[in-house]
Order: C-alpha cells, then structure tokens, then sequence
C-alpha cells in the first residue's frame, strides 16, 4: 500500500511556528528553519510518520501570496536550510508535503510584475484571469484582474494557460529535485480547474517519485470529485470535523456516525478505498478546545480521529491543548510561535500530550485502524461505539459524551482486551463489558 494510506500526518504552519515578521522586507535570510530540527524528535516520540509544512516559499506577508516558488521564504532560511531539514525528516522515517499554492501568486511575482510594467506588451498577460486593461483597483495599477477571496493581493492564475500549467508542473519536479518531497498539500482546490488537477495528477505519476501524493484542501462537495483515479488522490475532510465538535456540542453522535456514512457512501474512506485526510483543527480554523463547550471533551474528540476510517493530522500545538481564536478577523493566534522546550514534560505530565502519544501509537501497530473494517455497535445521543476489523484481529472504540459514567455491553471476539490509553484490561467472553468515565473514551485491543 501507498506510505500516505498509513501516515500519521503532523501540520506545521512554519511563519507562525518559529515567530517569522508579519510581513517579509526580502532582507538577508534568517534560518528559523533550523530551529524545526528538534521538532522531529517530538513527532517521533508522538509516532507520527509524515509531516504536511507550509507555504514555505518566498512571499509578502502570509506565505499564500507567493513571491518566488524556488526560494525558501527568506525569514525561514535558504534553500540549502530547507533541504537539509527534510532530509532529516526523512533520516527518521517521516514523509514530507509541502503546501503548493497554484490558484493564485502575490502581486510581486515576476509575471505580475512585468504585467505592471508592459501592460498589453506583456508575455504573461494572459497568465491570470479577467485581467482588465480598462479597469482599475485599489492598488491604481491601471488594470483589474480576478482574485482568490476578493482579496487583490492574491491574482488568480489562469490555470488553462499551458503555459501556466507547464511553469507550475516545472516548479514541482524542482521541488521534487531539489528538496526530495513526498507529496503537495494544493491549496484552494476547491477552486482549481479540474483539467489543472489532471494535469498536475500526470506530472506526479511522472517525478520519478513512488506514491508521489496529491492531497487537495476541499470545504464542501462530493469529493469523490475530487478524489479519483484522474485527479487527487485525498482533501481535506471537512464534514467530519464539523461534526466532531458539533456532534458532542450538541449531545449527538448519531451526526458523526451520520457524516462516517456519507463519506463512505461516496466510496471514500472504505477499507479498499481511497481515505480523506481527518482533522480536528488547523491553521484556518479555531482550536477544536475552543469550539468545544466542554473542555473535557477534546479527549473523546481525538480518540474519534484516530480511529475512524481516514487518515489522523494533528496541527501543531494542539498536541499539548493549546487555545486559538480567530480575533478580529486575523488567523495570528491560530499560528503562535512556540518554544518546544517550553514544553519538556510534556510528555510525562501534559494530559493532552499522553493522549497523543497513545493514540499515534495503537494507530502504528493496529493495522485495523489503517485497513480495518468499520461497523457500529452502539449509537445513541451520548455513547457512541464502533469496531475496527482486520483479518479476524479487533479493535474496539468506546465513547461517552456526558457527565454520567457509561456501560458498554458490546460483541467483541473472545479474548482479553487492553485499553491502549489507560492501559487496563478486559475481557471478553463474546461480549466485553466495559465502563467508561463522563467525557470520555478508550480503544480496546487484544492484548499480545
């Protein structure tokens, strides 16, 4: 099977991470970069096995208005920086995606630039859309164009250009040659030309790459659309983490197990099938802690991502519990720069933390929880239980969401069960009986 189908994704927005200037003065580069070289350790020691970085090159403010595609954002470091760190990664059995930003670039683009300057005369005048020599913005360029958002600073590519989708197929074995990745995270494809995303799904068959991954940030839709043999080979799972705050919000399971269904009735997230990347925040959304009403159950939240059909991603931070509002329509607190030893016991001591290593590590030995099966066993408003199933091997998931204890009388294969969080036993005579605390939840497995 393809390494994507059993990663255990960690998210890095690096800008924010490692504490980048608000807005780039294209000075000497800084190498904050190098600060990420003892992250790796921490993703290992939390068993996770990829890691989705970005943006990562040269651009004005936030990384989606892109300067330059071949040149590490110069308050992250150079090229050689970057290089070395995902080597690194790779040392240790991480696999690496960057964010690839092809809807749109910044207005200091070279092709933008030269737009500005030669106008009608431009060879890359027809390299974004709709633009307008008779019109005007509030830049007083003398001419209007299409933009992602309606925010100008983001000139929408014209992605039917063959020209544009040669330079941007060019950018992706560079990347491919140069910093030796593993897959693109492609922003936007929501809004990308599909003929765009075929063309990109043909140069990934054709980097010299094995299992080279396309996974596609997608809000809403019918993403077997998206995700198919043509074009993508994952997106982003939006419904389902929607429902996993809302779902115990609002004291209801059955919209989980509900959203679970769709999915897989759009041939998505099945055994054979191909699976969405899972996720209960990121650098766009607020903290999944903050959306909760109650607090304590983020726990019951990401035993749920781990162990549902599709592949787990935690963005960094949440990891320890960290909090993160959107405040005055700015996305800065959702990406706070962190001092990783501020959190050194983490490991030992921080609640959330244990439960992430926990569940990285049943997710990396349970093979069920990859290729599994997925069959329900209990669904009510408040308790919510499931089996996982591969050759005859189980693994059973239990949650509760209310403030009483829960008791759990499910069919479960004969034999003594151990809970891969708590680390107590049980057993099963055909049917394990099991208590669960309020707010709360476990992951039985057969004990070796």
């Amino acid at each position: 099977m393809a390494w994507y189908e059993e990663a255990r994704f960690y998210h890095i927005y690096p800008l924010g991470l490692l504490g980048a200037p608000q807005n780039n003065d294209y000075g000497d580069p800084v190498p904050r970069i190098r600060d990420l070289d003892k992250w790796i350790d921490h993703m290992k020691k939390l068993h996770f096995n990829a890691l989705y970085i970005g943006p990562l090159f040269q651009s004005g403010s936030h990384g989606y208005d892109t300067t330059d595609y071949k040149v590490l954002d110069s308050r992250l470091g150079t090229n050689e920086d970057l290089k070395a760190f995902v080597k690194k990664c790779h040392d240790s059995q991480i696999n690496v995606i960057f964010d690839g930003v092809f809807n749109h670039t910044g207005r200091d683009f070279f092709a933008f630039q030269d737009i500005k300057k030669n106008r009608e005369n431009s060879p890359y005048k027809d390299w974004y859309r709709g633009v307008n020599f008779g019109g005007n913005n509030e830049y007083n360029d003398g001419f209007s164009y299409e933009n992602w958002g309606g925010y100008n600073l983001l000139v929408k590519l014209n992605q039917q250009n063959p020209a544009v989708k040669d330079y941007i197929a060019e950018v992706i074995k560079y990347w491919v040659d140069e910093f030796d990745i593993d897959g693109l995270r492609l922003d936007a494809a929501d809004v990308l030309d599909f003929d765009f995303m075929k063309h990109l799904r043909y140069v990934a068959n054709t980097v010299g790459k094995e299992d080279f991954y396309l996974m596609g940030e997608v809000i809403h839709g019918e993403y077997n659309r998206w995700v198919n043999d043509e074009m993508l080979h994952s997106v982003t799972n939006y419904p389902l983490h929607k429902a996993l705050f809302s779902g115990f919000n609002d004291h209801n399971f059955f919209e989980i197990a509900h959203t679970s269904k769709r999915i897989c009735d759009m041939g998505l997230n099945r055994p054979d099938g191909r699976h969405l990347y899972n996720f209960s925040d990121n650098h766009d959304v607020e903290r999944i802690i903050n959306k909760l009403n109650n607090k304590a159950h983020w726990k019951p939240v990401h035993i749920l991502l781990y162990t549902m059909p599709g592949i787990p991603s935690i963005y960094y931070g949440s990891e320890f519990g960290i909090e993160g509002k959107k405040e005055q329509g700015s996305d800065a607190s959702l990406r706070p720069a962190i001092i990783l030893s501020d959190y050194a016991d983490a490991y030992e001591n921080n609640e959330f933390t244990k439960t992430i290593m926990a569940l990285g590590k049943v997710r990396e030995k349970e093979a069920a929880l990859t290729y599994g099966s997925y069959r329900e066993l209990t669904l009510t408003t408040t308790n919510y239980s499931f089996v996982r199933e591969l050759d005859g091997r189980q693994a059973i998931v239990c949650v509760n969401n209310c403030d009483d204890e829960a008791y759990f009388d499910v069919e479960a294969a004969p034999g003594t069960y151990i809970g891969a969080i708590s680390g107590e036993e049980a057993a099963s005579d055909g049917r394990l009986r099991v208590k669960i605390a309020p707010n709360d939840g476990e992951v039985y497995i057969v004990k070796s």
